[in-house]
């Protein structure tokens, strides 16, 4: 059996990918500061499971996860722990450079020293995965995509900082020699995901009968990336990247904000129409742009379907119907998210 240690195991990306691993036989340890984006909610289906181990601790605290290594011996790290939201970085940047740059950091160097000790082929076969993000590229025209060879333009304290835990990634690899490996992926949805984000935040307030917030016009563009798709693509670069590569992740899906918003406003009027008839994209509400606001993402994956073979299941159609449907069916998990009381749940924790 395989073990990897996953770090922000309990966050959106992070909690689909620990399911999904498990299922498929994997050992995990699961290391999670448990920040308000962390909820153990979306782990309860392992509870008792000897195959998920979660640790309540914080990346960057070196002796907590030099004992994890020294005790798991894990085959590989898998790095999704970050804080990430543009409003919250905008509001306060700080929590962003301690957790997504000196957290990095310093479980760079705890796992460092932990491959030094590794002997033969179990250094050989040893990988750290950093999870990353387009927006460390920065914004696009109406033309072009990102490609692994974009230059980094971050144009949010959230993506700065992101840009500099990838340097850092690049670095430990040139500098120390460890085998590293760095995903950038486009807007992910799906199932677990926090509801101030995007898609859960319009399908929590569709169905309250509140208005539907959109930035500007609405007509800024993303890829959008199931998550089940992204999780495949970090196993298969996981299994097949060459070390010291970045690979690039999209689901060849671009849309613009408003056709999103107007996407789910349709589905819920299928599926839960208002009482009065009216369709939920009246709720749909324009307000004050964010600050800094990049209009255009787009990504490139060529190099990881060519190289690697990997390319997304799932349209944005099939995507966005399952989600809406997953969230309608899990009133529970968003209910526990929105009045606060995932906060208090603790699951088998140790650490």
């Amino acid at each position: 059996m395989a073990t990897w240690l996953v770090t922000g195991g309990a966050g959106f990306i992070g909690g689909n990918f620990v399911l999904e691993a498990v299922t498929r036989g994997v050992k995990v340890i699961n290391l999670d500061a448990l920040t308000y984006a962390g909820n153990l909610q979306t782990l309860a289906s392992l509870e008792g499971n000897p195959a998920h181990v979660f640790v309540h601790g914080d990346i960057g605290d070196r002796e907590l996860v030099a004992r994890l290594l020294a005790e798991h011996q894990p085959d590989a790290v898998l790095n999704f722990a970050a804080e990430s939201h543009v409003d919250r970085s905008i509001d306060g940047p700080g929590a962003f450079i301690q957790t997504n740059v000196v957290g990095t950091l310093a479980l760079l160097e705890a796992v460092r020293d932990y491959w030094k000790t590794l002997q033969g082929e179990a250094k050989e076969a040893f990988r750290f995965l950093h999870v990353s993000t387009d927006e460390v590229y920065g914004t696009l025209g109406d033309t072009g995509k990102f490609t692994e060879t974009t230059p980094y333009a971050p144009n949010s304290p959230y993506s700065a900082s992101k840009a500099a835990s990838d340097h850092l990634v690049r670095a430990f690899h040139h500098t120390y020699g460890l085998p590293v490996l760095t995903t950038n992926c486009s807007n992910n949805y799906g199932p677990y995901h926090f509801p101030e984000k995007l898609i859960p935040l319009v399908i929590a307030r569709a169905l309250a009968g509140e208005p539907l917030p959109v930035y500007g016009d609405g007509k800024q563009v993303r890829d959008w990336l199931f998550v089940s798709d992204h999780c495949e693509a970090i196993r298969t670069v996981l299994a097949k990247g060459r070390v010291g590569e970045t690979y690039n992740v999209g689901g060849n899906a671009e849309k613009q904000n408003i056709e999103v918003v107007q996407a789910i406003c349709a589905l819920l009027d299928q599926r839960r129409p208002r009482a009065d008839g009216q369709p939920r994209a009246s709720q749909i509400t324009y307000v004050t742009d964010r600050p800094g606001h990049d209009r255009r993402y787009a990504i490139d994956a060529t190099k990881l379907r060519d190289e690697l073979g990997w390319e997304p299941s799932w349209t944005f159609e099939q995507g966005i119907a399952f989600t809406v449907d997953w969230y309608l069916e899990n009133q529970a998990w968003v209910n526990g998210v929105l009045d606060g009381s995932y906060r208090l749940q603790r699951i088998g924790t140790e650490g």
